[in-house]
């Protein structure tokens, strides 16, 4: 009997709040006005809302932190000046871009704060008939950078890695820029200019074949000039924790100032027939390292074959 009594009590306890719950649910329904308690608590708080930062409707920031007001101004205001004043680019083989769909461009690298990336976005902005939107992969090392590390994804910039690749080829079909040659490429001495370096070891190809997406050769003619590199400086490179300390024309003698004093050179940009990877015979080429190798030393030798030819046909360095 005490137990069949204990059980009666305790179910009840345990009804008890839901059915209270379900008629207070009943009652706000029935009577959605505020209760008093409610109303002197909101007339005790403040009303914050007037320090919110307000909604701008003009921003439009991408996934990848994107800035299409940050990239509009430098493009407005720098990139302008050099392509069309500074660098006078000339443009050649655009067409081989592609209008629509993912598309992996390779160029060569050279300079010790290379201007290749921003001229050939730059081109590619001007000169298309369809002018798209172009992303760099950026080595993880400027992350340590207070201030570059914030810039450069508001500028287009990405962080080299073969995950954001794949969804910027394959997912979002976008036109991704990668430098093969890396830190090898802007350390390169004056006297080794248009001499590439080693393509790593074919990560770009891979990237490309697992989007099926067709690999665009970029040749860059007067970058080795606009900011050539006489010596590279190890002692004062881990003094300073620079990537890297070169000595150019400008710097270090005129500060930080000195590492935007780019020579007056002639820019020639070529873009070069495109190399597909959608149609090679194989279901997973990727997972074919032989072909991966020989894909990427074919790419490297025809930037190589193009830049030799593209030098020693120009009449001079500043004027082409």
């Amino acid at each position: 009997m005490a137990n069949d009594t204990r059980r009666s009590t305790l179910r009840q306890a345990t009804q008890e709040p839901s059915r209270i719950d379900e008629d207070d649910r009943l009652a706000l329904i029935e009577d959605p006005a505020p209760s008093a308690s409610a109303k002197a608590v909101a007339e005790r708080e403040p009303d914050l809302r007037e320090y919110l930062a307000p909604i701008e409707t003009e921003r439009q920031v991408t996934d990848w932190g994107r800035s299409e007001r940050v990239e509009g101004f430098f493009d407005r205001t720098l990139v302008d000046f050099y392509y069309n004043l500074w660098f006078r680019c000339e443009v050649e083989g655009i067409e081989h871009v592609p209008a629509e769909g993912g598309a992996l461009l390779v160029s060569n690298h050279s300079g010790a704060l290379p201007p290749d990336a921003p001229m050939i976005a730059k081109a590619i902005k001007e000169e298309s008939k369809n002018p798209r939107p172009l992303h760099l992969t950026v080595e993880h090392f400027f992350k340590g950078y207070p201030g570059l590390s914030m810039l450069l994804p508001k500028i287009g910039g990405v962080p080299a890695h073969p995950a954001n690749v794949h969804r910027l080829l394959a997912d979002e079909q976008q036109l991704v820029l990668v430098f093969p040659e890396g830190r090898k490429g802007t350390e390169k001495l004056y006297k080794d200019r248009y001499r590439l370096r080693r393509f790593g070891r074919g990560g770009f190809v891979e990237a490309a074949m697992r989007a099926r997406a067709p690999i665009v050769p970029i040749a860059v003619v007067g970058a080795e000039e606009a900011m050539p590199v006489f010596a590279q400086l190890g002692a004062l490179q881990k003094l300073t924790g620079l990537i890297y300390f070169p000595i150019t024309p400008t710097f270090p003698h005129f500060g930080l100032f000195g590492a935007l004093g780019y020579l007056p050179a002639k820019f020639k940009i070529r873009f070069l027939p495109p190399v597909p990877t959608d149609d090679l015979g194989v279901d997973e080429p990727w997972e074919d390292q032989g072909l991966v190798q020989t894909i990427a030393h074919d790419i490297r030798a025809t930037i190589q074959d193009e830049l030799l030819d593209r030098v020693g046909k120009r009449r001079s360095v500043w004027l082409g």
